[in-house]
């Protein structure tokens, strides 16, 4: 495998990992926009927004057993411009049904992309020889930026979803139509390393610690994005302006801990950037529990975002590393506990807070969070620092 076509296979899906982060922060931050133009009640929202991460993980599963026939290449090439179509339809409606049937395929193709996407950065990491997996949700978390801040521009100008959308997916879509061309399958490898013995049975066993993970990760995430808001406004006696600011400090402290975290890993190892990861993101939450002001609450999810950065694409690469004969399957399965985690994460810490107390429903993210500390040997031997030990030894280094 030339150099030339790493270089190019890292970029297209840098971009691709960058254009999801765009379409699910145009959807999620336009929420209440969604309520209001189709009238859904407050009652019946939950059941339309639970069921796109339930329709995520049918997805992630079956495409399980398509990438198997068709490779990951494939699969990611169709279903990335079918979630921005189905982003699409989810502005252009104007019938209840219309919008359970685009917010259905939008959770289909997702599921389908988060698998597919996450498949091809494990394999390429494999082929690059060193850690380049944070890199990718780095691009994502740039994405989410660059999408929060387009749905922010929409709502401020009072563009109809259908303008919000449309001129965003008329750009992303046929970019990343084209440079799927250059997409790089990992499955030569992986069947070289099956006929070697090295990984080939996917063993539920060995995987559930890093599914453990995943979801602590994304109840943790979910708790940020759902609740900080509301906590630094009705908790810590903030202002309205004021609430908006811990997720986007989250979210880009999130990023620039993903675009430095792969230097982290070739130095220390990503079982030691994964258990740094989880202390400074469990400080952060508690913290926010014990937080006296709105300033130091702030601070307290920007902490987070650092934290948290670092575990979920890490996790992926330790799937790779401990199937290396059949990696495609073991991160299919695993991506499907990141819609566990979005789907307990929110509700678990909305129970809490109103039986008990937001301040005292933080502790239960942070605890979960810290246990990832305990998991950290399934990320790879400490002399493991290229993106969990999975990798060649440097057989190839560009870019």
């Amino acid at each position: 495998m030339t150099d030339a076509r790493l270089r190019r296979g890292r970029s297209s899906l840098a971009f691709s990992f960058f254009a999801q982060g765009v379409a699910f922060a145009l959807l999620v931050t336009r929420i209440p926009g969604i309520q209001h133009r189709y009238g859904i009640s407050d009652g019946l929202l939950p059941l339309f927004l639970a069921a796109v991460p339930i329709l995520a993980g049918v997805a992630s599963v079956a495409t399980e057993k398509v990438v198997a026939r068709v490779g990951p290449s494939r699969v990611l090439r169709w279903s990335q411009p079918l979630v921005l179509l189905a982003l699409v339809g989810v502005g252009a409606g104007d019938a209840l049904w219309a919008a359970a049937v685009a917010l259905g395929v939008f959770g289909l193709a997702v599921g389908a992309l988060d698998a597919s996407m996450n498949m091809l950065g494990v394999s390429l990491q494999r082929a690059y020889g060193r850690s380049i997996m944070l890199g990718f949700h780095a691009a994502y978390s740039l994405g989410g930026i660059a999408g929060a801040s387009l749905a922010w521009a929409g709502a401020h100008w009072h563009l109809s979803l259908l303008w919000s959308y449309l001129p965003v997916v008329a750009v992303l879509a046929p970019a990343a139509y084209l440079g799927s061309r250059w997409y790089v399958d990992g499955r030569s490898t992986d069947r070289a390393a099956v006929a070697g013995g090295k990984g080939g049975a996917l063993s539920f066993r060995l995987l559930l610690p890093l599914c453990l993970v995943m979801t602590f990760a994304y109840i943790g995430d979910s708790t940020v994005s759902n609740w900080s808001a509301k906590y630094l406004q009705d908790v810590l006696g903030g202002s309205e302006e004021a609430a908006t600011v811990p997720y986007n400090a989250y979210m880009v402290t999130t990023l620039l801990g993903r675009a430095v975290g792969d230097l982290g890993v070739r130095y220390l190892g990503a079982a030691a950037v994964v258990r740094g990861g989880a202390v400074l993101a469990a400080g952060g939450f508690a913290l926010v529990a014990v937080a006296p002001s709105a300033g130091v609450g702030i601070a307290a999810f920007t902490v987070l975002g650092l934290g948290l950065s670092v575990i979920v694409p890490q996790t992926f690469a330790a799937a790779g590393r401990l199937f290396p004969g059949n990696s495609d399957a073991a991160v299919a399965r695993l991506n499907v506990f990141n819609y566990v985690g979005f789907l307990v994460g929110s509700p678990l810490v909305g129970a809490l807070g109103d039986a008990w107390s937001y301040r005292g429903a933080m502790l239960v993210p942070m605890v979960l969070v810290l246990a990832t500390v305990v998991y950290a040997t399934s990320f790879g031997a400490r002399e493991a620092r290229y993106g969990g030990g999975h990798e060649r030894p440097r057989t190839v280094d560009v870019g």
